[in-house]
């Protein structure tokens, strides 16, 4: 599998030590499902640095990627990477899809961008919490701070079902986190 290996371990932190970032985990990784959520999303590079990032501590979460994404080409890369192509169009078949997922395999990371898109959004999506809290997983905060040039995956908490309450702690993690454009993210959760 892609995270075993070690070489590709050495050449990420190399890299990043490289560009200068400091990368840790302060979330217990012997817990085999997890949804990773990854915050602040504003810039192609947050998808570089941050899969850097999993490669130094051998995770390897699935993205679910629009299917237009995966061309032949471009297609071999994503799924490489983790890519599972979605069509959005039947968000119906995209929860089935997710919930086998996580019943089916022994060991599965799901990585989802709360923001949902590079652009400015002013809310964000609820879905991770509702997907972590039906699959009975945790979530992990994933991130990038571009001021601090650190990242990684910073806490995490166990949905209770009381979203308000457990949003005041993700937010309260992301507050001080700075994307590479800071006018771009916004930590507002959607409305019911």
């Amino acid at each position: 599998m892609l995270t075993d290996n070690l070489l590709m371990t050495h050449i990420a932190r190399l890299i990043l030590r490289l560009l200068g970032w400091n990368i840790y985990v302060r979330a217990p990784l012997d817990i085999p499902k997890a949804v990773i959520i990854m915050a602040p999303h504003t810039s192609n590079w947050d998808f570089i640095l941050g899969r850097l990032a999993f490669f130094c501590y051998r995770i390897s979460p699935r993205i679910f990627i629009k299917k237009e994404a995966f061309t032949p080409l471009i297609g071999r890369v994503l799924r490489w990477l983790g890519g599972i192509p979605v069509d959005r169009s039947h968000s119906q078949n995209t929860v089935k899809e997710i919930t086998r997922c996580f019943s089916t395999n022994q060991k599965f990371y799901l990585l989802i961008t709360p923001e949902g898109t590079r652009r400015k959004v002013n809310k964000w999506k609820r879905g991770f919490y509702f997907i972590a809290l039906n699959a009975k997983v945790p979530i992990f905060f994933g991130f990038l701070d571009y001021r601090r040039k650190e990242g990684g995956i910073g806490g995490m908490i166990e949905p209770t079902g009381d979203f308000e309450a457990d949003f005041k702690i993700i937010e309260d993690f992301y507050r001080d986190k700075q994307a590479r454009h800071p006018e771009k993210f916004n930590l507002t959760p959607a409305k019911r």
